[in-house]
């Protein structure tokens, strides 16, 4: 060995880097806030609205406000009792700048300043520090809470890229200020794909936040363009779940409620059935929402299931040779919010997604079981619409049962039933490899002439598939599309699903460009939204941009996806030849391998939920049984439609 290999191949001390302050959080912004894209960009803003609500779950907060800037600034306020502007002792900084500099800083790991928190690994600030060009800091104190002399004087910081600029100042207070937090900060356009804040993410988000901590004022300003709204529950989770069902058929018109505290634990809990068959029901541990459930939803479940099976026997509703409802019976048409707060949450990693508290579990069952027994002995006609609907539920899942053990028998990779339908690709690798859904046999032709047969496969569709809205399970899997789907895609659907067994990394719906073909790709966004919702959550459901416009002048040959980049290919040109494509069948298969295939040219959209919620009750508007709510929805935004290019 060389000289030269072994200092190429050495490992020394001094290969070991110490990454100083927030330098860490800059080189690897994922680990802390998931993305660089747009999620992650307003994660920014949760994590200083977290801040916020953790001083109103205190007691000290009872307004949040966030604005837009202009000039791509964003400002989060609140009423609480400020951050302490006093030197923290073992930093030897100021309380501020310590919040907003130093990692896993802060009131909330048993110091007494909150009992009850959502940003409990004490990263927040400082990491929106470290991802910012600027950032300014304005604290007025509570002088009850942090000193008289601290009266009338407002505390201001500036930072850069997580750096100070200045210290930690006092200054008079000129007119009216009340105490509390102001933060603003301008994120780094180098470490994110866009710094343009959407107003919807975060309007949704903050009525979320509005529900889960009632009595609380939240208020949402664009100076943009002006757009602005406000959120404010007394009702609290109760009234979450009646804006869930607002526009269906509900079964117990009065939310089942719980509102206590056992063992230190405050346990809220609001139940609503409605004439659906999906079940929606949302998780939140200190505001937090926890998406994959966790020892509060356990314990939910063990207490809906044994309390509703008790209460149908006991009054002859099941029958003594009916058997017991099963959980998934009990939660047909379901739709429940769950909210803990307590004080040593603890969550499966920085992302918070599980609750882990074993006795949670205990404590929301024993709650829950008490209310609900004395709600159904009160309300004897909403409890057996109830348990009916679930007997109903019971005898659909058990055909539905059937109906799944004959698409796992005809299933197209195990048996090879349907060779001229599903085109595979050679790989076998799923990270590699991709299916496109395709509409119409002509599609399908140009799809397979044109694919790249090593990693791309084509699953062409024939008609319209069921609309699942509308349809129990056992239904939908009687029809031949949607059994064609789960058999080539090979996950299974619930109660069966298994991810592992996903065959293919992207599914991409690919249809036509036209009114068709955008309500096939609604009746598909729905069966997967309803029946496959992991793969949406693992980032694997995408949608094909095939082109709109063929130009050519001269030899020149441009493909065109909407009408403004056509006009702006045409203006001024003459002897342009334009081509319009009704469909993807009108499409030679080089055109649309090019176009639309091909992995270096071609645009996908990335299908993503921001809103479990909000997404649950448009697929019950649009796709649903009254007609009414799409009446609605078509007027609201009728005068949007003319600008759209299909």
């Amino acid at each position: 060995m060389t000289t030269q290999q072994a200092a190429a191949g050495s490992y020394t001390a001094d290969n070991i880097q110490v990454l100083e302050g927030l330098e860490a959080v800059r080189r690897r912004p994922g680990m802390y806030i998931g993305t660089t894209d747009k999620s992650g960009l307003h994660h920014l803003v949760k994590e200083l609205v977290d801040n916020a609500v953790d001083e109103a779950m205190a007691g000290y907060c009872d307004r949040v406000e966030v604005i837009f800037h202009a000039n791509g600034w964003c400002t989060v306020t609140d009423n609480g009792r400020g951050i302490p502007v006093d030197i923290q002792k073992q930093t030897g900084k100021t309380a501020v700048e310590t919040v907003m500099t130093v990692l896993h800083a802060g009131g909330k790991f048993g110091g007494g300043g909150y009992k009850v928190s959502a940003g409990l690994h004490g990263v927040g600030a400082s990491v929106v520090n470290a991802l910012s060009e600027d950032m300014w800091v304005e604290v007025v104190p509570d002088a009850a809470a942090q000193g008289k002399h601290h009266k009338g004087l407002v505390y201001r910081q500036q930072y850069a890229k997580g750096a100070p600029l200045s210290d930690l100042a006092p200054e008079k207070i000129k007119g009216p200020r009340e105490r509390g937090t102001r933060v603003s900060f301008k994120p780094d356009s180098s470490i994110f794909e866009s710094t343009d804040f959407e107003f919807n993410i975060e309007a949704e988000r903050l009525r979320q936040y509005a529900y889960l901590t009632k009595g609380v004022w939240f208020h949402l300003r664009d100076e943009r363009d002006g757009n602005e709204t406000n959120y404010y529950f007394e009702g609290g989770i109760k009234s979450f779940v009646r804006h869930i069902n607002r526009d269906r058929d509900v079964l117990n018109f009065e939310p089942v409620y719980v509102d206590t505290v056992v063992d230190g634990t405050a346990i809220e809990v609001a139940i609503q059935y409605n004439e659906g068959f999906n079940e929606a029901v949302y998780t939140f541990a200190n505001s937090v929402n926890t998406i994959d459930g966790g020892s509060h939803l356990t314990g939910f479940r063990g207490a809906l299931t044994r309390v509703l099976n008790e209460y149908g026997r006991k009054s002859k509703i099941l029958k003594d040779n009916d058997p017991n409802l099963s959980g998934d019976d009990t939660r047909e048409g379901l739709v429940a919010v769950i909210s803990v707060k307590l004080g040593e949450p603890q969550f499966e990693g920085q992302t918070k997604t599980r609750l882990g508290n074993a006795e949670v579990a205990g404590q929301v069952q024993s709650a829950l079981a008490e209310v609900l027994q004395v709600f159904l002995e009160e309300n004897p006609s909403d409890g057996r619409r109830i348990v009916e609907k679930g007997i109903t539920a019971s005898r659909a899942r058990d055909a539905a049962r059937k109906a799944r053990d004959l698409v796992h028998r005809k299933s197209a990779l195990e048996s090879g039933s349907l060779p001229g339908k599903l085109a595979d690709c050679s790989s076998r690798d799923p990270e590699e490899s991709e299916i496109f859904i395709v509409e119409g046999d002509s599609a399908g032709g140009s799809a397979k002439q044109g694919r790249d047969r090593r990693y791309q496969a084509i699953l062409p569709l024939f008609g319209k598939i069921l609309n699942v809205e509308k349809a129990r399970q056992d239904k939908m899997l009687g029809h031949d599309s949607i059994r064609l789907i789960i058999s080539a895609l090979g996950t299974g659907i619930h109660p069966e699903f298994d991810i592992s067994k996903l065959r293919y990394h992207k599914v991409i719906i690919m249809t036509d460009a036209d009114v068709d073909g955008a309500h096939i790709r609604t009746l598909l966004l729905t069966f997967f939204f309803r029946n496959m919702p992991e793969l949406i959550d693992g980032g694997y459901l995408y949608i094909a941009q095939p082109p709109l416009y063929r130009a050519q002048q001269g030899r020149t040959v441009r493909y065109m996806y909407s009408d403004a980049e056509l006009n702006a290919f045409t203006k001024g040109k003459t002897n342009v030849n334009v081509q319009r494509f009704k469909g993807l069948g009108e499409m030679n298969a080089d055109q649309l391998y090019e176009t639309t295939m091909r992995r270096d040219d071609r645009t996908l959209l990335q299908v993503t939920v921001e809103s479990a919620a909000g997404a649950d009750i448009l697929f019950s508007q649009l796709m649903g049984e009254e007609v009414s709510h799409r009446k609605r929805f078509i007027q609201q935004y009728a005068t949007q439609v003319k600008n759209l290019d299909v």
